[in-house]
């Protein structure tokens, strides 16, 4: 399902990129039906190229990518990435196939561990054999709590390894060895991005605890509490769906990103309570916020040091939190 607000987002990246960058190039999308991964698929078909969706349904949806289904220069496989044996040859991977939310993957722990470390080793393997450029999707988690924010790519985390967390945290990080590793023996073109928190339409809103900023939206729409884990004075930075795409192309494109890890989010830090305000004036609503434990591990404060990525690419987000919050509350009442 794609509508004139999802359109307008992707012509939007689109206008950005050169129509040569990608066309007629093949593209495997590891989790393709997911927020992040199907906004590439519909980018990357409007830059021209071929797009293979791999994609298992845990947590994607297939009203993201259906009106790409028609499409001759899309395909769908519906596989689980660390049980994939294809053998087709693509000039690009981008590997995101994860459960990303803590309600999803403190639920399934076994199968958020094997995406990113089997899943991760069959993508890379295949990339080495082709000699194409991978990209893998991290994350801010991998820094844990940190002691350091803004918090640079070279902060080496604080982190409970063996806690309710540690199945995505540590999967994350034996990702980004492995890639190294590929990247070091082999000379294989990879490229990490720690994605921090993303948001905008096809942002799931489900859930007691991850994904905020659509559940603030739904419940604001609903007439409900908001709901604030803690006291709300824990922080977050919050991205525009499609200033971190545009970044995930600009970081897969250029040849200076082999062999880098960058991130990519909002440098602007803002509180979870006052986050539930900005909500509430964007809805037009004066709601009632209820407050509930915060869970274990749960980090304080979320904000990236960015200039690294401004540096090389010389990107940085350009949608202010009221604009995207206007666009992603549009996209959410039609479906209310």
């Amino acid at each position: 399902m794609i509508d004139e607000i999802i359109s307008g987002d992707v012509n939007s990246i689109v206008s950005y990129f050169s129509p040569d960058t990608f066309r007629n190039k093949n593209v495997l999308i590891t989790g393709g039906a997911g927020f992040i991964g199907s906004y590439l698929c519909d980018t990357l078909m409007q830059l021209g190229a071929t797009v293979v969706c791999l994609d298992n349904f845990s947590t994607g949806l297939m009203e993201n990518i259906d009106h790409l289904l028609p499409q001759k220069n899309f395909r769908l496989i519906t596989e689980d990435v660390s049980k994939y044996e294809g053998d087709e040859e693509f000039d690009y991977i981008f590997h995101f196939a994860s459960r990303a939310s803590p309600d999803d993957y403190q639920l399934y722990p076994v199968e958020t561990l094997l995406a990113n470390s089997q899943g991760s080793y069959r993508m890379l393997e295949l990339a080495r054999k082709d000699d194409s450029i991978i990209l893998f999707a991290s994350s801010s988690e991998i820094y844990g709590d940190p002691e350091v924010v803004p918090t640079p790519e070279d902060y080496l985390g604080k982190v409970n390894h063996i806690g309710p967390r540690s199945c995505y945290v540590e999967g994350k990080k034996f990702s980004e060895a492995l890639f190294m590793a590929h990247h070091r023996k082999y000379g294989l073109d990879s490229r990490i991005i720690r994605i921090f928190n993303t948001y905008g339409p096809r942002l799931r809103g489900d859930g007691f605890y991850g994904r905020v900023l659509s559940r603030f939206i739904l419940q604001a729409l609903g007439g409900e509490d908001l709901t604030v884990y803690g006291d709300g004075s824990q922080t977050r930075s919050f991205c525009y769906i499609t200033d971190l795409i545009q970044g995930i192309l600009l970081a897969s494109s250029d040849g200076k990103l082999n062999g880098e890890v960058i991130n990519l989010g909002s440098p602007f830090e803002i509180t979870i309570l006052d986050s539930a305000r900005k909500v509430m004036e964007t809805v037009g609503r004066k709601l009632d916020v209820s407050f509930h434990p915060l869970p274990e591990d749960d980090p304080k404060r979320r904000c990236p040091e960015i200039r690294k990525v401004k540096e090389l690419l010389n990107w940085e987000p350009k949608v202010s939190l009221k604009k995207g919050l206007e666009k992603t509350l549009a996209w959410f009442r039609k479906r209310v």
